[in-house]
């Protein structure tokens, strides 16, 4: 009989206990990217009367321990463009001022005074420095830094090099005829300069002139500004430039004090023939497209995150510019990982040495930026669980009771 006591006994501490867990995610049903647990019992080493075998009585119940369930919360869309959730596999790294590594998938983040990107206790974001553009458009990437994008940030001014207009003439044009068109280009401080083609229409048949003009004042004594190309042809029959040579532009002794500019006018590709920005058909003459790949020096107006986990400051210029790749970390083992509280977790033996990396390497996950991972809780699980657990509770008590019946029913038997 006294067994059965402490049996039960076992059962209510249990499922008390089971009751915490249940209430523990009940409780965090709205936290972010919280992973809800479940309980696990084990039985107690049973107490064998005539050795093993058939004889063996249990001893009641003891608590086994929990288990985090990794399933994938859903994805709910947020206002704030610095807010990510990962979809799928992978941790946000974040670092205090100690240079002590935690990890989360709350990825509820902002930007603080000073243009580092925290989490609500102001840790600092970690994210991969991009250094380069490749050729082929991916990303040169640096060392794992603070993501750190300053409010009053700017970019450089990048001069001019290399300009294409799309320009017809009208074949139907008297001879000294003209047309006039303009492309602004900057210099290596950013000033725009506007450089106007002037086109004349020439005596032999189906030819014409260019000649290149900037503002009064834009060069000093000694300077100048040339065109090493100032003759073209066109085919009669289809309009299209028979020239096959990339006119250059030279503008040299600029008073801004910025370097001298050297121009190249985009007509033909590297085999020879024509892209078809310069023609003469019986139209009138226009400009169609224009383009060139200077830019003036830009503020900051906004930053971006892409599912690549790229942010991308946005500048008063007009330019994109990518500064950082967030880092993802994996786990061998993600059980093994601590619970620390606020959402992080950090490394253990159990868990296995954290693998940096990108989004969408190795197992990864994506990164839906403006957007945060919800509590994986189920509720009505959980309600369901509460039921079973009451149960089980009021049963244990019902065995605890029955059994101080009986010994009492024991005791009564010398009266």
């Amino acid at each position: 009989m006294i067994g059965s006591l402490f049996a039960g006994v076992s059962g209510l501490n249990v499922n008390s206990r089971a009751l915490t867990v249940i209430g523990d995610n009940i409780a965090n049903i709205n936290t972010t990217a919280f992973k809800s647990n479940r309980s696990s019992f084990a039985n107690i080493l049973s107490q064998s009367l005539e050795g093993s075998g058939s004889n063996e009585i249990g001893r009641g119940v003891e608590f086994w321990g929990t288990t985090p369930i990794w399933s994938q919360g859903s994805i709910e869309n947020t206002a704030n463009p610095t807010d990510m959730a990962i979809n799928g596999a992978g941790f946000f790294l974040l670092r205090d001022n100690a240079n002590s590594s935690f990890y989360t998938r709350a990825g509820d983040f902002s930007f603080d005074r000073d243009g580092y990107l925290i989490n609500p206790d102001g840790l600092f974001v970690q994210g991969y420095e991009v250094t380069a553009i490749q050729p082929d458009g991916t990303l040169a990437l640096g060392n794992i830094v603070d993501i750190n994008v300053p409010e009053q940030s700017t970019t450089p001014p990048q001069a001019s090099t290399e300009f294409t207009v799309d320009v017809n003439l009208d074949a139907g044009a008297a001879n000294l005829d003209t047309y006039a068109t303009t492309v602004i280009v900057y210099d290596s401080l950013g000033n725009g300069i506007p450089v106007t083609l002037t086109f004349e229409k020439q005596m032999a048949a189906n030819t014409w002139d260019v000649s290149v003009t900037v503002p009064a004042g834009t060069y000093g004594a000694g300077g100048g500004v040339s065109i090493n190309v100032t003759n073209y042809t066109f085919d009669g029959a289809t309009g299209a430039l028979t020239n096959n040579t990339d006119p250059v532009i030279s503008l040299t002794g600029l008073t801004s004090g910025a370097s001298d500019l050297t121009l190249f006018w985009d007509l033909v590709d590297s085999a020879g023939a024509t892209h078809g920005d310069l023609t003469q058909y019986a139209a009138p003459s226009m400009t169609t497209f224009q383009t060139q790949d200077g830019y003036t020096a830009g503020v900051l107006r906004g930053v971006s995150v892409d599912e690549a986990g790229v942010v991308t400051g946005s500048y008063s210029n007009g330019q994109l510019a990518p500064l950082y790749q967030v880092v993802l970390a994996d786990f061998p083992n993600y059980y093994g990982l601590n619970k620390m509280g606020k959402n992080l977790y950090t490394e253990s033996r159990d868990s296995g040495q954290a693998m940096m990396g990108i989004s969408q390497s190795g197992r990864r996950g994506t990164i839906s930026p403006s957007s945060i991972e919800m509590s994986n809780v189920d509720l009505a699980q959980e309600f369901v669980k509460m039921i079973t657990t009451q149960r089980a509770f009021q049963a244990n008590s019902r065995v605890i009771t029955t059994s101080d019946e009986i010994l009492a029913e024991l005791i009564n038997i010398k009266r």
